[in-house]
Formats: structure tokens, C-alpha cells, sequence
């Protein structure tokens, strides 16, 4: 028995996804950039691959570019994009509560003389577009802050966000790591005003390895990788085609059946929260419906892991990224030491069934009857 539960760190690769790039290896193996039939055949399964990701991020094809990861999207947009507007000023507003891609990202900044506002979260993890305001200055050249938070769940207002910063006439350019928000939660590039979305194939059932930056028109971000005239000369290197392929088809996928796969599991969000709630087990932040995290204080988190684990259940202590460290997002919340570390974190996909969830609720509340005898 294996039940995995733990998709906010990454998804199992789907059936069709996994044909994709299986045949783009062993059938259309050409180099893109070859003019021969072959690599003809692989720069059209870049273009239909683009269009599926571009109709799921909802923009044009032409403002999508593909990257390694959405590390990789992150530093370019925030390291490039604060570089490239620093005509505007050298401050940057982001959060204690992003990604360590994000926050990393801000430390090579830091480093070049940049000054960073890093807003508190609310207890969600969320961020109140009026910290926003309350921190936006003249010099401000860059915001950048998650859509739905990778650790809590939480969603921040990036719509709301954006209008503030057009209300205000502000210079900064505007980033969004949605990593965790993509197919996840309504969300639409075009309408939520970023000038950079981030966004990442292996958290929607496509290969790790793969990842894409929504550039928005008429903004000339800086290459980050220099080389080749790949990507319409934005990013060097040949392109990953069979992974390329696979994120399309993923995303082509979660299209045609993101209602139904929102409402199953908002579903199973909803009673896993119920079944926590009885057993008297603490939950933390809300919002996307794939992300769940909880906290028995007084026990040891990599402890109960490691129990979960031999039964071959599957779930995190926070970010996959953090190797093991103490989670910085939920210190940033003001979380209590004996709360973070008895934290816990769910993924739930499409795949997961309510079996899962109940296996899961059965080893949890087996492991606080053991800790009471």
C-alpha cells in the first residue's frame, strides 16, 4: 500500500503527459532549431505545447517562455526585472513568507546594494495588499509575492495588488511567483495585472525539470541565460522538447477538467479539514484546496513523518526545498516553536481518493492514542 500525499512538493507525471514526451523522445528527437522535417517536427510540438500552457495561464502564446523549473522563473523575473527597472529606484517589496527561490533571489539583490522590504503575513500566510501600500515607495522597482502561499495554502489579493500599484502610479514592476496556484485555483495572467507570472510543470502531473515565465507585452526582460537565440532570443539552450511536451499536454489536460478536479478536491479538503477539526488536531491557514497543513503540537514532525512513512503514507513536513529545516513561512506567521514543529503538510491532487484521506485520518489518530497511553 502506498498512499501519496504529498503534491504541493510534486505530482505523480500522468499517463498521457508521460506519451508525450516518450514519443517527442524516441519519434520527434530533433533539434528545434534544426530546418530539416525532424526538427521541424520538434518546433511544432514547442508551438502546440506553448499554446496549451498559454490557454491554461490565459495569455498569448507569444508572452510565454520556457524555463527549467520555477526556480529558474523566479530568479529571471526578480533578479533580471529588478536590474532592468532600476531606473526607477532600488527597492524591492516581497515577503517573509515566499519561497526560498524568491527570497534567494533577493539576497543576490541585496548584495548589489538593493534595499528589501519583506512584509509580515497574516496568520494565514497571506499578505494584506495594505502592507503593500503602506510600504510602496517612489523607488520602489519591483514587487513580488506568491499567489497561493506553498506552505499554508493561503491566497494573496494579486489582482487587488496590482490595481494598487496602478492607482498610486507607481514604476515598479510587478512579479507573481503562482507556482502553486497554476491549474490549482482560478487564476489568469491576463486579468491579475502581474508583468511576470512564474509558473512550474511538475506541481500539474507533468515532469520535473520543466517551467515557464509569463513575460508580459512590451516589457524587454533581460535574457538570464545567454547563448543561442532560443525562445524568441529570450533564453538560450535548446529546448527540453519531450518535457516541453509533456507540460503541454498536462496543462492541455488540467484545461478541460479543471471545474471538476477543483471540486474534488475542495472536497476532500473540506472533509480532511472536518475529520482534523474532531480528532483535535490544529489547522493551519486556507484557501487553495490542494494544500492542508496541521500541526500536533508536542510531537516531533520528522517523527510522525517517519511513523506515516513505514505504513508507505506520504506527506511533508513544509517545502520539499527546505531539507529539513525549520519552516521560515510558518515563523513568519508568529507560530509558536512547540506548533512548527508538529506541523505537517498535505498535497492532494486529482488522483487522490477519499480512501486516501481516511487511511491517512486512521494513522494519525492511531499515533495520538499511542502518544496518550
Amino acid at each position: 500500500m502506498q498512499i501519496y500525499l504529498d503534491n504541493a512538493s510534486t505530482t505523480k507525471v500522468c499517463p498521457e503527459a508521460a506519451a508525450s514526451a516518450l514519443s517527442a523522445m524516441t519519434e520527434c528527437f530533433g533539434n528545434p532549431s534544426s530546418d530539416h522535417s525532424i526538427g521541424r517536427a520538434a518546433e511544432r510540438i514547442i508551438k502546440d505545447a506553448r499554446g496549451h500552457i498559454a490557454k491554461a495561464l490565459d495569455c498569448k502564446s507569444s508572452q510565454l517562455y520556457f524555463t527549467s523549473c520555477g526556480t529558474e522563473s523566479d530568479n529571471w523575473a526578480i533578479i533580471n526585472g529588478a536590474r532592468y527597472n532600476s531606473r526607477a529606484g532600488h527597492h524591492i517589496i516581497s515577503s517573509a513568507a515566499e519561497h526560498d527561490a524568491v527570497l534567494r533571489s533577493l539576497d543576490v539583490l541585496k548584495n548589489e546594494g538593493y534595499e528589501i522590504s519583506l512584509l509580515t503575513p497574516k496568520s494565514d500566510g497571506s499578505i494584506d495588499p495594505g502592507e503593500v501600500a503602506l510600504n510602496l515607495r517612489e523607488d520602489t522597482c519591483l514587487v513580488t509575492l506568491m499567489t497561493v502561499n506553498n506552505e499554508t495554502g493561503a491566497i494573496t489579493g494579486i489582482e487587488q495588488i496590482s490595481k494598487l500599484l496602478k492607482a498610486k502610479g507607481s514604476k515598479a514592476l510587478f512579479h507573481t511567483d503562482a507556482v502553486q496556484a497554476f491549474m490549482k485555483v482560478p487564476f489568469s495572467a491576463a486579468k491579475c495585472g502581474a508583468d511576470m507570472v512564474s509558473v512550474s510543470g511538475h506541481k500539474i502531473h507533468a515532469p520535473k525539470g520543466i517551467g515557464a515565465l509569463y513575460i508580459k507585452a512590451g516589457l524587454n526582460l533581460p535574457q538570464f541565460l545567454v547563448g543561442g537565440k532560443q525562445e524568441s532570443g529570450k533564453r538560450a539552450g535548446t529546448e527540453n522538447v519531450p518535457h516541453i511536451a509533456a507540460f503541454g499536454e498536462a496543462a492541455r489536460i488540467a484545461v478541460e477538467d479543471f471545474d471538476d478536479n477543483f471540486a474534488h478536491m475542495k472536497g476532500l479538503s473540506d472533509y480532511t479539514r472536518q475529520k482534523l477539526s474532531e480528532l483535535g488536531i490544529q489547522t493551519i491557514g486556507a484557501g487553495s484546496p490542494h494544500i492542508i497543513s496541521l500541526s500536533m503540537p508536542g510531537y516531533k514532525s520528522q517523527v510522525i513523518m517517519n511513523a506515516l512513512d513505514a505504513q508507505g503514507i506520504c506527506v511533508s513536513r513544509s517545502s520539499a526545498c527546505k531539507k529539513g529545516g525549520r519552516s521560515h513561512v510558518l515563523e513568519a506567521i508568529g507560530l509558536k516553536p512547540n506548533v512548527i514543529d508538529g506541523a505537517l503538510r498535505l498535497g492532494i491532487s486529482r488522483f487522490t481518493a477519499k480512501e486516501d484521506i481516511d487511511i491517512f485520518l486512521q494513522a494519525i489518530a492511531k499515533a495520538q492514542l499511542l502518544r496518550h497511553r
